[in-house]
C-alpha cells in the first residue's frame, strides 16, 4: 500500500519507467486506487491512504548495478532501490588458522528444512569456507523444496544412513548410501526427498555465508537429462563408494579412495577418503592450497602440524572430530587405533 495523492504522474512512472503493468483501476469514473504488478510484486497506489510513501527494492538484470544500487524516487515520494539480480560472487579475504572441533563439544542447532547443523569450522576462515555436520534424526519424507545456492563450490558426503535426492538434469531421483558423495555445482536445482532415521552428512562449501533460493517453478526431475551440463565451470558428480577403488597413498600403510572432485571442479577441490590400520602414517607437506579440511569418519589418529620454523602441535582426533590445516602448515597424521578413515578435502 503506497499513499499517492496524484495518481497520474505516479502511474506513468511505475508503468513507463519501471515496467509495471496495471492489474486494476477503480472506480472507473474517478480513480482512487490503482493496483500494479511486476516480477511477482503487487503494489497498490491509493489516493486516500496516508503515511510514509514507502520504499521498494527491485531486482534488475543490469550488471552495472553490481557495484551498488541505483536510487530513484517516484512522484508520490516512494523511494526505490534498483539492485542487480545476479551480482558476481564476492569472496571475503582468507584468514587462515589451525582449527580443531570435537564431536563431544559441538551442539547441533536447528537449520533449514528441519535439519540439525553442527559447525565444523567456527571461525569460517574469515568467512571464506563453511563445513557442517548435518543430522536428520527422524526418517521419512524431508520437508524440503526445490532450491539452489550461489556458491563457489559445495560438496556433500553421506556419513551415515541414506538419503534420497533429485538434481536438475541428472535423471530420476537416486539414493545416496554411506560413503557416497556428490558435488553440487553452483546454481544446480535440487531437493532432498527422503532419508533414513539418523541420517548424517558432512557438507563443505564456499563462501561461508551464501544465498539459498527457492525455485517453485522448477519441477524435478527435469523432463530431459544432461549429465555433462556445465554449471559455472563445474559439473555435477556422484561418487558411489560401492563402485570405487582404493589405491595406495604415498606414506606408510594408508590407502585412498579418490572422490573425483578435482576433475569436476576444474581442480578447485580435491577430496579423498584415507583409510589405514594402527601406526599407518601419511605426511602432510606444506601446501599453497587455501586449506585442508579433515573429518574423522571412524577410528582415531594423532595429528602433528605446525608452521615451518614453529613448534609442532600434536592433537588426538577421534570419530566425529574435524580439523583445518591452513596454508603453510605441514605435519603428519598417524593412526592411533584400528580401522581408521579420514575424509580429507583440499581447496586450492
Amino acid at each position: 500500500m503506497l499513499p499517492c495523492r496524484d495518481l497520474g504522474p505516479a502511474l506513468a512512472f511505475f508503468t513507463d519507467r519501471l515496467g509495471f503493468r496495471v492489474e486494476a483501476v477503480f472506480p472507473a469514473d474517478s480513480p482512487r486506487t490503482v493496483i500494479l504488478s511486476a516480477g511477482g510484486l503487487r503494489v497498490r497506489l491509493d489516493r486516500d491512504a496516508t503515511g510514509d510513501p514507502g520504499r521498494l527494492r527491485l531486482g534488475c538484470a543490469d550488471p552495472t548495478l553490481a557495484d551498488g544500487p541505483t536510487r530513484l524516487e517516484a512522484p508520490n515520494g516512494t523511494r526505490i532501490d534498483l539492485v542487480a539480480t545476479d551480482p558476481p560472487l564476492v569472496l571475503p579475504p582468507l584468514a587462515t588458522s589451525f582449527v580443531v572441533t570435537r564431536f563431544d563439544d559441538g551442539a547441533f542447532h536447528p537449520g533449514r528444512a528441519g535439519m540439525r547443523y553442527r559447525d565444523l569450522i567456527p571461525d569460517r576462515q574469515g568467512g571464506r569456507i563453511i563445513a557442517s555436520h548435518i543430522h536428520i534424526p527422524d526418517g521419512g519424507p524431508v520437508p524440503d523444496y526445490v532450491h539452489y545456492h550461489r556458491v563457489r563450490f559445495q560438496l556433500i558426503y553421506c556419513y551415515r544412513g541414506w538419503v534420497k535426492v533429485v538434481y536438475e538434469d541428472q535423471g530420476s531421483p537416486f539414493t545416496m548410501q554411506a560413503g557416497d558423495c556428490v558435488l553440487q555445482p553452483p546454481r544446480i536445482r535440487h531437493r532432498v526427498l527422503e532419508s533414513s532415521p539418523d541420517l548424517e552428512v558432512v557438507e563443505i562449501g564456499s563462501p561461508a555465508e551464501h544465498e539459498t533460493f527457492a525455485d517453485p517453478g522448477c519441477a524435478l526431475p527435469t523432463l530431459s537429462a544432461d549429465p555433462s551440463r556445465d554449471f559455472d565451470g563445474q559439473r555435477f558428480l556422484l561418487h558411489v563408494a560401492a563402485d570405487a577403488e582404493w589405491d595406495d597413498e604415498p606414506g606408510r600403510g594408508f590407502q585412498a579412495r579418490d572422490l573425483g572432485m578435482a576433475a569436476a571442479t576444474g581442480r578447485l577441490v580435491d577430496a579423498r577418503v584415507l583409510r589405514g590400520e594402527e601406526s599407518a602414517r601419511v605426511d602432510l607437506e606444506p601446501a599453497d592450497a587455501e586449506l585442508r579440511f579433515g573429518f574423522v569418519l571412524q577410528g582415531g589418529l594423532m595429528l602433528a602440524v605446525g608452521r615451518a620454523g614453529d613448534a609442532v602441535e600434536t592433537t588426538a582426533l577421534s570419530r566425529g572430530d574435524a580439523c583445518v590445516i591452513p596454508k603453510g602448515f605441514a605435519g603428519a597424521a598417524t593412526v592411533s587405533g584400528p580401522a581408521t578413515e579420514l575424509l580429507l578435502i583440499t581447496v586450492d
